[in-house]
């Protein structure tokens, strides 16, 4: 069975077909991803200062979803999860921009709320298949929010969205009441008996892994993260473009995005985290495929 997901965050769109596989004495199936491909629609430059998507980027949505349509048609997807995030929810025109993009591609998007994206990525359970001697905080850095997930005593403790996001950063929006609330919550409630680990979501986090070339399954240290921000804050936006080669939509974003990361984990007491490259994507082909089992649906 092919599935496919899209997330439309506030910096990108992303399309993430995967195969479910049934494995042979595993009730858990593989999934197979086969293709990913990333959009920088940025809806968040246009929500997060003007209250809406403008005409042109409704346009490149459009254009995108179209896209994204052909590469599914393409690898025989026949179920689809299409849901947008922070910059869609506080879009004033966000159920104009969601019916003409069902009208002219056929794709129906569902706005969610910060503790559903919570609760997606978090159905990836990633904390599930690692030792019980610690405690996990899931940290997802987007555009427009960050969402936490803890996870201690194998159990889910809590899920809360807080709007702090790398481009409500660079637009100036995110105030010391912001970061106050997110400190107060993390000193509050993410006690354990056992360490506290991190597992990081979203394409910064990713991409600062891919820079450390550290094998697969080892974390990120809290000062190497520090060193990263201190290092990436020394340049200007075109020299991270031209010495660490990278695109203009994650050269910008990535240092907001460092010092979100490094807060929530200093205020979180932790010193480690891992990085599974796993994302809303992926938590929401695993809804989807659970919400066809439950019906039934096994093509």
């Amino acid at each position: 069975m092919k599935l496919a997901a899209i997330d439309i965050g506030s910096n990108a769109a992303r399309l993430l077909i995967s195969e479910v596989i049934d494995q042979p004495g595993s009730s858990k199936p593989l999934f197979n991803k086969l293709s990913l491909v990333r959009v920088p629609l940025r809806l968040g430059f246009d929500v997060f200062e003007k209250g809406e998507i403008s005409k042109p980027r409704l346009g490149m949505i459009i254009q995108t979803m179209k896209a994204y349509g052909h590469l599914m048609n393409v690898y025989g997807v026949k179920h689809l999860k299409a849901c947008a995030t922070s910059a869609m929810r506080d879009a004033r025109n966000s159920a104009d921009v969601i019916r003409k993009v069902k009208l002219e591609t056929g794709i129906g998007i569902s706005i969610i709320t910060g503790d559903d994206e919570a609760s997606y990525i978090y159905d990836n359970h990633i904390a599930e298949n690692l030792d019980k001697d610690h405690s996990y905080l899931y940290i997802d850095v987007g555009g427009g929010s960050t969402e936490l997930t803890y996870f201690a005593d194998g159990k889910l403790r809590y899920k809360e969205s807080f709007n702090i996001g790398t481009i409500r950063l660079m637009k100036n929006m995110v105030t010391e009441t912001h970061w106050d609330e997110l400190r107060d919550h993390l000193k509050s409630n993410t006690k354990s008996k056992w360490p506290v680990i991190a597992i990081g979501s979203g394409g910064n986090i990713n991409k600062i892994f891919s820079l450390s070339k550290r094998k697969d399954g080892k974390p990120l240290s809290l000062n190497l993260l520090k060193d990263y921000y201190k290092e990436f804050s020394g340049f200007t936006l075109e020299e991270r473009i031209r010495v660490y080669k990278m695109r203009e939509d994650r050269a910008d974003v990535i240092v907001p995005a460092l010092q979100i990361y490094i807060n929530v984990m200093r205020w979180a007491g932790i010193e480690e985290i891992y990085v599974p490259k796993i994302g809303l994507a992926d938590g929401l082909i695993q809804s989807l495929y659970e919400e066809l089992e439950a019906k039934g649906i096994t093509e």
